[in-house]
C-alpha cells in the first residue's frame, strides 16, 4: 500500500492546521464531538469519492480508512470509516474509542470475524485482522501516536482498559486454487 512506513501521515510531516486539529481531538469536548459527528459525515463523502476523501483527512491529514467488517452479533457487513496507519502492506488499527473505558464494536467484530475488507486511496483490499501483542504491540502502538498523538490522551482516558491494537494484513491467497492458506 505504501512503500515507507505511514512517512505520509507523520505527525510532524502536516501542516499546522492540520496538527493543531490533531492535537485538538486529545481533549475531551473535541473527542466527543468527533466520535459522535465526524464518522457520520465521513462516510457519506468517502463513499462519494470512492474512498479518496473524507472530511477527517481534509481537516487533520490524517489516513481514514473504510473498514468493512462482518457484524460479531448480526452477521451483516458492518462499514465505517476508521484511521488507519499504512505498515507496509498492513493496516493498524488502533481501538481506542476515543479514551473511552470499553472498546469499539469494531474490534469485536474483527475478533469474531477476522475476514475484512478496507477501502484506502480509491482501492479496496481484502484483508486478515489479528491483534499484536509484545513488541509488534508496541512498536505499532508508537507508530501509530507518531501518526496521531492524541493516541496517549486516550489512553489514560480508558483508564485500566488496554487499548488493542489490530493488525490487518493481505488475505493470502493460495496459487492453485485461490482459497486462504493455514498459517
Amino acid at each position: 500500500m505504501v512503500d515507507d512506513i505511514g512517512r505520509d501521515f507523520r505527525f510532524d510531516q502536516t501542516n499546522a492546521v492540520q496538527r493543531r486539529m490533531r492535537l485538538l481531538a486529545g481533549t475531551r469536548p473535541m473527542a466527543w464531538l468527533f466520535a459522535r459527528v465526524l464518522h457520520h459525515l465521513d462516510g457519506p463523502v468517502l463513499r462519494r469519492s470512492r474512498g479518496r476523501r473524507s472530511v477527517t483527512s481534509a481537516l487533520t491529514g490524517l489516513p481514514i480508512v473504510e473498514l468493512t467488517a462482518i457484524g460479531a452479533h448480526s452477521g451483516e457487513p458492518r462499514t465505517l470509516p476508521i484511521i488507519g496507519v499504512p505498515d507496509g502492506d498492513r493496516i493498524v488499527l488502533v481501538a481506542s474509542n476515543y479514551g473511552q473505558h470499553r472498546n469499539p464494536g469494531w474490534y469485536f467484530n474483527l475478533k469474531a470475524n477476522p475476514r475484512c475488507s478496507v477501502g484506502f486511496r480509491g482501492r479496496r483490499y481484502e484483508m486478515e485482522a489479528y491483534e499484536a501483542d509484545g513488541d509488534e504491540r508496541k512498536r505499532l502502538w508508537e507508530l501509530d501516536v507518531s501518526v496521531y498523538p492524541p493516541r496517549k490522551h486516550y489512553a489514560r482516558r480508558a483508564g485500566e482498559r488496554r487499548i488493542p491494537v489490530m493488525v490487518l494484513q493481505p488475505l493470502r491467497q493460495s496459487l492453485d486454487d485461490g482459497e486462504r492458506q493455514d498459517r
